[in-house]
Order: structure tokens, then C-alpha cells, then sequence
């Protein structure tokens, strides 16, 4: 996916908060590879003081939310992680249909993540992962692991790029 891509409903939703917030927010879409990428401009967003140094009260002041759909999912759960090692707290991670990359962990949320919820459906050929738990559960809460269906394409799903399975 591109992150200007308008048949995505992310890069919609992405405009669509920035749109309402304005200046209070910073709204930006990675591709799930691009995760490095990511964390480096979040930490450069963070450092109001502009010297390279992010200070305890720039790192306690801040409201990380991080959302990600299939391989982004998954990154997110990784880029929550690093920013643990940076001592930036998460205030939510949101997954939807998260599959797992290799050499990642997205079912175990980091401890500096405040609230996390998982969405996932049991159709298609790949399924999203079905539950997600808390490292440290008197830190994260998981607000819960919910499943839902691609029964009925809501009417502005037509315009979004389909992959379907070839005929045999």
C-alpha cells in the first residue's frame, strides 16, 4: 500500500484525523517494511527541543498510537517494543488482522503500551491472529480480542483493490 493511496481505507483514515486534530496531531502511514523509517521520524517528532536528546518530560508528555492492518499489525507490536527500549510509552497499539512476519512476536503487547485491542476474521486464505495478551498485565490492558466477519462488503468497499484467487 501506499500512503497516498485514497482506495485504502488507513491512508482515509489517516487524512481524516489530521484533517480534525489539525496541528494538535501528527498522522503519518508506513509501509510495514518501512518500520526502521518509522521509528527514526517518531523520535525526531518527539524531540520538541531539537537537539538530537529526547528528555524524560518529552517522552512522558507524548500520546503514541499506533495502528496496523496484516504486516502492519505485526510491526506495530515490533515498533512498540523499540520504543520500550527508547522508555516511550504507548498510549494504544490497534491491530486488525495482524499476521505474524518472520522473527516477530505480535501476540505479546510490550508493557509500555497502556491499552491494546486486536481485531481479526476467520475467512479469506490468511486468518488475523485471534488473541493478543499483555506482557505485563498490571501495565497493558487489552481491551479485547474481537472477532468480525467479511460477510457484507460495506458500499464503499468497491472502490478498494481486491486480491482474489485465481480459478483452477
Amino acid at each position: 500500500m501506499h500512503s497516498d493511496d485514497l482506495r485504502h481505507a488507513e491512508v482515509q483514515m489517516a487524512q481524516q484525523i489530521q484533517a480534525t486534530y489539525g496541528n494538535g496531531v501528527h498522522v503519518q502511514i508506513f509501509e510495514n517494511r518501512r518500520r526502521a523509517k518509522a521509528h527514526e521520524l517518531l523520535l525526531d517528532w518527539l524531540n520538541r527541543g531539537r537537539d538530537g536528546k529526547l528528555t524524560d518530560e518529552e517522552k512522558r508528555s507524548t500520546r503514541v498510537i499506533l495502528f496496523g492492518h496484516s504486516w502492519g499489525a505485526s510491526a506495530v507490536v515490533s515498533l512498540a517494543r523499540e520504543l520500550q527500549r527508547d522508555g516511550i510509552p504507548v498510549a494504544l497499539t490497534i491491530q486488525v488482522d495482524s499476521v505474524t512476519k518472520n522473527g516477530e512476536d505480535d501476540s505479546l503487547i510490550p508493557a509500555n503500551v497502556v491499552e491494546a485491542v486486536n481485531f481479526y476474521q476467520t475467512g479469506g486464505i490468511l486468518h488475523g491472529r485471534s488473541k493478543i495478551r499483555a506482557a505485563d498485565p498490571s501495565r497493558t490492558t487489552i481491551l479485547g480480542n474481537f472477532r468480525f466477519t467479511y460477510e457484507k462488503e460495506p458500499a464503499g468497499c468497491r472502490t478498494y483493490p481486491v486480491v482474489r484467487a485465481p480459478s483452477v
